[in-house]
């Protein structure tokens, strides 16, 4: 598989679980390209689905690992993937570390990931592969509890939970707030964690994003609407060789996870 095609297939699968994306595409391309920043993707830290056991995936389709970061209050590490060539979009991936959980939320998740074939992370599309478990929404309830993410990812499966739209190739766009006030006017609901626009200039980042759509979900004792995927926004800002900066900043990131709050909004 190409790093194309990986794009491809997570865009698909994206589109169904946030249904507004196709919406804002067309309000802030008025026809033009809309470009992808990066997608992010969630997992649970096991030796078979975490980090290190993704890297193999990611280093095979071209990507190389940039920094890496850590959030304490939510039990997460986070890397992001940079494209070895030009013009392809990042890759921020994260997992939540189950040996900081509590012995209830661990051994339910860990029961989950049993359910996942031994080979699955050899194909990139195993990260568009939605959830390989049954799941009550009492359980769902259950993980709600003690982490947000973790309910998330045990509803959902592997797949992006965002895409990002460059506000730097925008051309009707000159700012992160130009792109919220638009996206306001036409009734999108934005995560105002934080403040709705998360980072600043001196950073090299500003960035907002939307809540979640609510989507409905199948669990094993009926459907329910929860939480599904959203839509970021992103201007980089030039570091002083004059080169945009690439990497993130864990403040930012750190309100923008909570997009997919079950409480938000």
């Amino acid at each position: 598989m190409q790093a194309s095609q990986f794009f491809d297939l997570q865009w698909s699968d994206f589109i169904v679980h946030a249904p507004s994306a196709e919406g804002i595409h067309s309000l802030l391309g008025a026809g033009e390209t809309i470009v992808n920043d990066h997608i992010a993707l969630r997992s649970f830290a096991t030796p078979q689905l975490g980090l290190d056991a993704l890297h193999p995936l990611f280093a095979g389709l071209g990507f190389a690992m940039g920094d890496e970061y850590r959030f304490r209050a939510k039990k997460l590490r986070a890397r992001y993937y940079q494209h070895t060539a030009a013009g392809i979009p990042k890759v921020f991936v994260s997992e939540l570390l189950l040996d900081e959980c509590s012995e209830q939320l661990r051994g339910t998740v860990l029961k989950l990931c049993e359910r996942v074939p031994a080979d699955a992370t050899l194909d990139p599309g195993f990260l568009a592969s939605g959830r390989h478990w049954d799941i009550s929404f009492e359980v769902y309830r259950g993980l709600l509890q003690e982490s947000e993410y973790a309910a998330w990812l045990a509803a959902h499966g592997f797949r992006a939970n965002h895409f990002t739209v460059d506000v730097n190739a925008l051309s009707g766009f000159g700012s992160v707030a130009a792109v919220n006030r638009a996206l306001t006017a036409a009734g999108y609901l934005l995560n105002t964690s934080g403040g709705e626009i998360k980072g600043s200039p001196a950073v090299l980042l500003e960035q907002s994003s939307t809540l979640a759509d609510r989507v409905e979900v199948e669990f094993s004792d009926g459907v329910q609407t929860v939480p599904g995927c959203f839509y970021e926004f992103a201007r980089r800002y030039p570091q002083a060789d004059g080169t945009l900066y690439q990497g993130f900043v864990e403040a930012n990131a750190d309100r923008i996870f909570e997009s997919t709050n079950a409480l938000a909004g």
